[in-house]
């Protein structure tokens, strides 16, 4: 693991969307994996600009959502969904062949997790994965205390999880189980960039670098991936030691 520190979240996302440049031009028929929330937004808007701006050609990238809330539409701008629809893919005119989204309204769950395995497997794995940080240390929706060896699987959302995902919606939302990739396909993927930036997310961030890699904070299992950077803000960097951040 690699940690990068950036004085803004700006830089951190200038950063961030030139890794993800990078991977597409280095390999135009890369799988990306994306994750959602407010952290990687301005990654995805800079990664987007540069894009067009260089005519860069997409048309063979294949795109994999991080994970989905069960139980919300599509249509919700609180859902997976439109956040990487309306962020990435409607701008770039992304196929709808070439993005692979949970189903949070499949009538098979268990086939629907499968069906995104296959996927992955078939496109020959994941070339990069993008993940945030969780205020309880979960990745997508692997929450504490799950399994690292599970691929694409229904969560049981920890109360946390449920309390901060009230932000993404306009009025109160039921949010008990997502659907989320596993920590097995977090290993597996080639390289992964994991974000986090705010004071907000300090104290998870001292305790997934400097605490027990433990599933208890699935966040610190970056430590046991063997190509991976964390990229932080000062801010979000302000509890670790000094050790750490040398």
């Amino acid at each position: 693991m690699k940690l990068s520190i950036f004085d803004t979240y700006e830089h951190l996302s200038r950063f961030s969307a030139e890794q993800i440049l990078e991977t597409i031009k280095s390999n135009p028929r890369c799988t990306l994996c994306l994750a959602t929330g407010d952290s990687p937004k301005l990654t995805y808007q800079l990664l987007v600009k540069a894009l067009i701006d260089q005519k860069t050609n997409v048309g063979a990238v294949h795109f994999v959502a991080l994970d989905e809330w069960m139980g919300v539409p599509p249509s919700n701008p609180g859902s997976c969904h439109y956040f990487l629809h309306e962020n990435v893919f409607a701008p770039l005119q992304i196929k709808s062949q070439n993005v692979h989204l949970f189903d949070a309204f499949a009538k098979d769950l268990f086939k629907e997790c499968r069906k995104m395995d296959e996927a992955i497997t078939r496109l020959g794995g994941i070339d990069l994965m993008l993940v945030g940080v969780g205020m309880n240390g979960h990745v997508g929706f692997n929450e504490p205390g799950a399994s690292e060896t599970l691929y694409a699987h229904i969560a049981d959302l920890d109360s946390t999880t449920q309390q901060v995902g009230q932000k993404y919606f306009s009025q109160q939302t039921a949010l008990v189980k997502g659907m989320t990739l596993g920590l097995a396909q977090f290993f597996e993927a080639k390289k992964v960039l994991m974000l986090a930036n705010g004071k907000k997310k300090s104290a998870i961030i001292k305790n997934a670098l400097e605490g027990n890699i433990s599933m208890l904070i699935p966040a610190s299992m970056i430590r046991k991936h063997k190509n991976s950077q964390v990229l932080i803000d000062q801010e979000a960097a302000s509890e670790l030691t000094s050790t750490t951040k040398s």
